[in-house]
């Protein structure tokens, strides 16, 4: 069965050089380990830099766009599917429908809301779906390490939080995770589990 990885990225093109292959190398391994790819439907940045390597080593790319990125004709006609949405709300909803699991390359603060916001989902039970962080040249280790701090400061749960996210530093470890990863555990989190430490 082929699953959809959702992938948050960067849309820039003016990062460091040294964060495209990065990129590109990730959406080469999804497609090749059998997974296709649900994205903002970028033409630029990371975003594209991933995307582009998953169609060229036979996987399928979806894109969803918020309508207001599209008017500025930032999207590519390369997906199998385009879906542009009323606004970035609805956008990460449909992200969240189309895919099967989430990695997070590095990115600005849209990424950084869609990855907090599929974190919170997991949390909350909502499904138990395998979240990446692909901590490219350590781009998130001041994040990991206020995430420590929200543990161990117990504004979350410390046993909750043990499997919410999975932190990857090579696209080669993201996706051997998302390989072997059990789609099929349902959560377990009750009002009880949330609220008792």
């Amino acid at each position: 069965m082929s699953r959809n990885i959702c992938v948050f990225a960067s849309s820039c093109n003016y990062l460091d050089e040294s964060y495209y292959p990065v990129a590109a190398k990730l959406g080469e391994l999804l497609a090749k380990s059998g997974f296709n790819m649900v994205y903002g439907g970028s033409s630029l940045g990371l975003m594209w830099a991933c995307a582009e390597q998953v169609k060229k080593y036979g996987g399928k790319i979806y894109g969803v766009m918020p309508e207001k990125l599209y008017n500025m004709g930032v999207s590519t006609d390369e997906c199998v599917d385009l879906t542009v949405t009323p606004c970035m709300r609805t956008r990460k909803a449909k992200m969240d429908e189309l895919s099967d699991g989430v990695v997070a390359l590095p990115g600005g603060f849209g990424t950084l809301e869609e990855l907090s916001e599929m974190i919170v989902q997991k949390q909350l039970g909502y499904n138990n779906k395998p979240v990446i962080i692909l901590n490219t040249n350590g781009f998130y280790n001041k994040l990991i390490e206020f995430f420590d701090v929200i543990i161990k400061e117990k504004f979350a749960n410390h046993k909750l939080c043990e499997n919410l996210y999975y932190v990857a530093q090579t696209p080669e470890e993201a996706v051997e995770y998302l390989v072997k990863y059990d789609y099929t555990a349902k959560s377990e989190v009750s009002s009880s589990s949330i609220y008792t430490r």
